[in-house]
This record gives C-alpha cells, sequence and structure tokens, in this order.
C-alpha cells in the first residue's frame, strides 16, 4: 500500500511551491490501478483511464507507464494522449453531441471511436460504411450513481442512445454495412452496487446477438472511492467475480470471447490528490467560525458544484484540540467548501489539506476573479517533481488581442 505524504513533508512543499497548490502521489495511482488488474488477471479484461478526471500530460505519462489505455471525451483529450505516448490503438475517444467533424478528426487520427447520437451514427455510416470499425454507446434507463448530477444511465439522461431505439440503430448499421465493434454502456459515477455493472451486461445481451463482428463490450466506470472514514469503495473483487460469471452464463452467439472494457477516472486519481491551501482571515460571527483559505471554488469546485465532501486536515496543528469550523474561499462569490466541520484548532497561516482532490480539481479549475490557477506537483519514488507552473499576470492576459 502507498505509504501516505506525511503532514511536514505537505507543509514543506506549500513552502517550496507556495499555494494553493496541487499534489499527486503517483504511487497511489500505481496501487489503484494494481488493485483493478489484479482482481481481473483471470479475465479479459482491460482498462481505459478517462482522463477528464486530470489531463496533466506528466499524470497521463505516468498512467501510460503503468499499462493503462486512455479514454477520452474530446478531440483535445486524443491530441494529449497521442502526446503523452498513447498509440491510437489504445486510446478510446466517446463523443458526446457533438460536431461529426470533431468524430472524422478522430478517425483520422486512427483512434478507437464510440458514437452516442443516431444522427452522427448515420453521418458515420454514410461516408465510412464498413471500412472502420466503431461502437456504440447506449443509454440502459438505469439509475445509478451518488446523485442525480452524476448519473448518466438513466431515462432521462442526455447520454448514449436509448436501448429502446435499438431497432433504429440495426436500421442504421444494415443501411450501411456498418462495422460494429464495440457496445458501449456507462450508468454514472460513484457506484458501490456492483450490481450495477451486472444489470447492464443483462441489458446489452439482449442486443449482442445482433452484431455479427462485436469484439468488446464497455462497462464504462463509476468506481465509488471512499471521502469520509467509514466509506468503502467498490469492490473490485466482487465485481470481478460478478462480471466472470455473467459472461460465462452468456456466451458470444458468435463464438468469439467478448472483451470487457472499463473506464475508471475517479477511481484511479482521486486519492492520489490533495490540495493545500493556506488560510487567511478567521472570522468570528454569531452564525460559524469561518476560516477563510486563500483559495475557492475557482481551484476547486466539487464541494460547490456536486455537493461534494473533502476531508479537511490541519497540517500545521493536527494534534489541537478538534472544534467546528466553516472553511470557506476567498473570491467573490459563495464558495463554502464545508460546513460546520469539526478540524483540530485552526489559526491564521495554518495549512489545511484537502484530500480526495485529485479528480475533477485542477482539471475543473478557471481563473474566475482574475485569479491565478495553482501550481501541480507530483510525488515519485519520493521526490517532487513541478508539474505545472503557477499562473502569473502574463497568463491572465494571454490571448486577448489590445486594440
Amino acid at each position: 500500500m502507498a505509504q501516505q505524504l506525511a503532514p511536514d513533508y505537505l507543509i514543506g512543499l506549500a513552502r517550496e511551491f507556495g499555494t494553493p497548490l496541487y499534489v499527486y502521489h503517483a504511487e497511489k495511482i500505481r496501487e489503484q490501478y494494481e488493485k483493478l488488474t489484479s482482481a481481473f488477471r483471470n479475465s479479459n479484461t482491460i482498462f481505459f483511464y478517462a482522463c477528464k478526471a486530470l489531463t496533466n500530460v506528466n499524470i497521463l505519462k505516468y498512467i501510460h507507464s503503468l499499462g493503462a489505455n486512455v479514454d477520452c471525451s474530446s478531440i483535445n483529450e486524443v491530441r494529449l494522449a497521442l502526446f503523452a505516448g498513447f498509440s491510437p490503438d489504445r486510446i478510446l475517444y466517446t463523443s458526446n453531441g457533438i460536431a461529426f467533424g470533431e468524430i472524422e478528426e478522430a478517425k483520422e487520427l486512427g483512434v478507437i471511436i464510440n458514437i452516442d447520437s443516431l444522427s452522427n451514427l448515420e453521418k458515420f455510416g454514410a461516408k465510412f460504411g464498413h471500412s472502420y470499425p466503431v461502437g456504440i454507446r447506449l443509454r440502459p434507463n438505469i439509475l445509478a450513481g451518488g446523485n442525480l448530477k452524476i448519473s448518466t444511465g438513466h431515462d432521462k439522461s442526455k447520454f448514449g442512445i436509448p436501448v429502446d431505439q435499438a431497432d433504429l440503430v440495426l436500421a442504421i448499421v444494415q443501411k450501411y454495412n456498418m462495422h460494429i465493434s464495440d457496445l458501449h454502456i456507462h450508468t454514472g459515477s460513484e457506484i458501490k452496487d456492483v450490481d450495477v455493472f451486472v444489470k447492464g451486461i443483462e441489458v446489452l445481451f439482449d442486443i449482442v446477438p445482433k452484431f455479427s463482428e462485436l469484439e468488446f463490450i464497455d462497462l464504462g466506470g463509476g468506481f465509488k472511492v471512499p471521502y469520509k472514514d467509514g466509506d468503502v469503495e467498490t469492490d473490485i473483487e466482487l465485481l470481478a467475480r460478478k462480471i466472470e460469471a455473467a459472461f460465462s452464463s452468456h456466451p458470444n452467439p458468435g463464438g468469439r470471447p467478448l472483451q470487457v472494457w472499463f473506464e475508471p477516472g475517479k477511481f484511479l486519481v482521486s486519492e492520489s490528490g490533495l490540495f493545500i491551501t493556506q488560510v487567511n482571515v478567521l472570522k468570528e460571527t454569531s452564525a460559524a467560525t469561518f476560516v477563510s483559505v486563500d483559495s475557492g471554488f475557482n481551484h476547486l469546485i466539487r464541494p460547490m458544484f456536486y455537493d461534494a465532501y473533502h476531508r479537511i486536515v490541519n497540517l500545521s496543528n493536527p494534534h489541537g484540540d478538534p472544534k467546528r469550523y466553516s472553511v470557506v474561499g476567498n473570491i467573490c462569490e459563495t464558495d463554502t467548501f464545508a460546513w460546520d466541520r469539526m478540524i483540530h484548532e485552526v489559526r491564521e497561516g495554518d495549512f489545511l489539506a484537502f484530500y480526495n482532490a485529485g479528480a475533477y480539481g485542477f482539471e475543473m479549475s478557471s481563473n474566475f476573479n482574475s485569479r491565478f490557477k495553482p501550481a501541480e506537483v507530483m510525488v515519485r519514488d519520493g521526490k517532487a517533481h513541478l508539474i505545472r507552473k503557477r499562473d502569473v499576470f502574463e497568463d491572465l492576459l494571454r490571448n486577448q488581442i489590445l486594440l
């Protein structure tokens, strides 16, 4: 198990590189990836890192070195993956309501493509026919995930082609003699119940016999990671056993074994990341004691956007008496990271660490209020590497044209 980075070590990084600061522990990423490969060691399963969680090219290169593939949600993520060293056959591009030109570009780059609309499926068939294999993203009409904001497979979701439109899909495929290589579903994020994945398989098994050239079944991602004490992550060993059992009882009618794909994003990088801030101001009021840090939702928006929980630790006073605080940001908006949270006594100047900050932290950051984006550091083999410089004033003016 990857050893946790000690508070004194993290304070040293904060002093060296400044705050706010994102820190990623490479060995934790490796540990999470090995959980997956170990659990599925006896099955024909491969993993694509859903890189929208964190696209720093150094993280991509490290994940490439582990042997993982990569899942992309935009053509620029595809370009980043190629830049990081992934070969086209290890890059999966799943489109979502985008212009057909982007799919054409992905095809020219030679990557694996999933299409999520009848409209783009028709365009792809008309232009490429059987000449280029393609996958289809289906919406299984299964409600799953931590909350509605991160559920993607239910019957009101924009993602994928509804399974009840399978006949329309088949009509297009037959019309253009298309080469369909995989069927894809993704039900949501923060999925604890592994039976959700089994339900998805059962939906697909009704459709699988209709595609004679099928090679892969893509079950998406959404594995649960622990945030609070007592939280559990998705039982990957149990999932592997259930997936193996499901496929053993539903063989591919063509006789060729189907390979299973998963797309873990948060599962690989969430726990590797910490976000370190420094306390600017303590403000006592009748309602709460506010801890104002040198950041806001311009750097970490998940608590405000997803109601996400991040454990907050006082690195500077880890043994102080616990007290109740509301931790807030310094921008001109309501940006509360935590209400009424028990934290070891906080003083102005203390360093606070937000845990589980590796996924959708820096990736969703902005320059709101014209504040600088933070630096990023990767700790690998006990050595800290700066992998993104902190913004400077000139970065705010970049791409602006003076008249």
